[in-house]
């Protein structure tokens, strides 16, 4: 199966999907009509032979992601924000709002990464930290602070998939793998077909959180120092690494169907069933129209696998 290379992220009551150098995002509408917005991607780096780069292109992607699913997130959440009708913006105005929006994503950018770090790093470092008082092994405390790190992104995950409007995003969640899956599988983009289709995928953010947390797991095992200053400072400098190598895994993984690869998701794909939900049919449409905005799912049907003619066509 040769990957489609689609990428995507869940909304509110959306998805959007990227493909190359193009991103859309799909939104159901109060008054139930789609809106569709599509835009370039626009990386940090502007450099092809650093961004091709192993592991280098894993930062930046990962960065890039954040900065595009923040927005569509932010271009979401606008069709469901209670305000009271006003007068169209002037340019002027609407010129100060888009400031007013470009500064907001990126105080949110930061206080989701400072969170994360804190929550997942540097709170079981601290934690583990206590065991000195009664062990001197690194390798106990280095374990133990492993354990609380996995506990703390499983319980996470676990407390979030109970909340109604999570619930519903998940299921966006699911509809865009399904739509990937139905693909990739060979089968017509149409809302039947996606139905039948697996809501857990291979290249998944999921996964790539999970990758993160074991191989930092490693990392921590292995590389050590005597200052608790200078731990400290080694775990946020070997983020942005640990971040790149579980890229460079997620994207091998895509790529690949045997054995060992397969084995290797099984974790990752087991943890989507926490965060991806069954979709209705409604949802489906708007991840299939997100689809069709960047990606030319007949031609790629054409190219890598026996297909039927299109139902238009028959």
């Amino acid at each position: 199966m040769k990957s489609s290379n689609i990428g995507g992220q869940a909304v509110i009551e959306g998805i959007m999907m990227r493909h190359k150098d193009e991103y859309a995002v799909a939104v159901r509408k109060p008054n139930q009509e789609i809106a569709l917005k599509k835009e370039p991607c626009k990386s940090i780096i502007k450099n092809k032979k650093i961004k091709n780069l192993p592991i280098i292109r894993g930062v930046f992607a990962f960065f890039d992601s954040l900065i595009i699913g923040t927005k569509c997130l932010m271009y979401s959440s606008s069709f469901y924000e209670e305000e009271e009708e006003i007068a169209p913006k002037t340019e002027e105005q609407q010129a100060k709002q888009d400031k007013q929006d470009k500064v907001i994503m990126y105080v949110t950018m930061a206080v989701s990464l400072i969170v994360s770090i804190a929550l997942f790093f540097m709170l079981p470092y601290f934690v583990a930290s206590f065991l000195r008082k009664v062990t001197s092994s690194e390798v106990v405390i280095t374990i133990t602070e492993a354990v609380i790190r996995l506990a703390l992104f499983l319980a996470y995950i676990m407390l979030i998939s109970r909340m109604k409007d999570i619930q519903r995003v998940f299921m966006y969640h699911g509809a865009e793998h399904k739509c990937i899956n139905c693909v990739e599988h060979g089968m017509e983009l149409n809302v039947e077909n996606v139905m039948k289709n697996s809501r857990e995928h291979k290249r998944c953010g999921t996964s790539f959180l999970l990758f993160v947390m074991v191989i930092s797991i490693i990392f921590f095992l292995f590389i050590r120092v005597p200052s608790p200053m200078l731990r400290v400072v080694v775990r946020l400098l070997l983020l942005p690494f640990i971040a790149g190598v579980s890229y460079e895994i997620i994207r091998w993984a895509g790529q690949s169907d045997n054995a060992f690869v397969n084995l290797l998701s099984k974790p990752g794909m087991a943890l989507q069933k926490l965060t991806t939900k069954e979709p209705t049919s409604d949802m489906v449409e708007v991840a299939i129209v997100a689809v069709e905005a960047v990606f030319d799912w007949r031609e790629y049907l054409q190219e890598n696998f026996a297909v039927v003619e299109d139902e238009e066509t028959k």
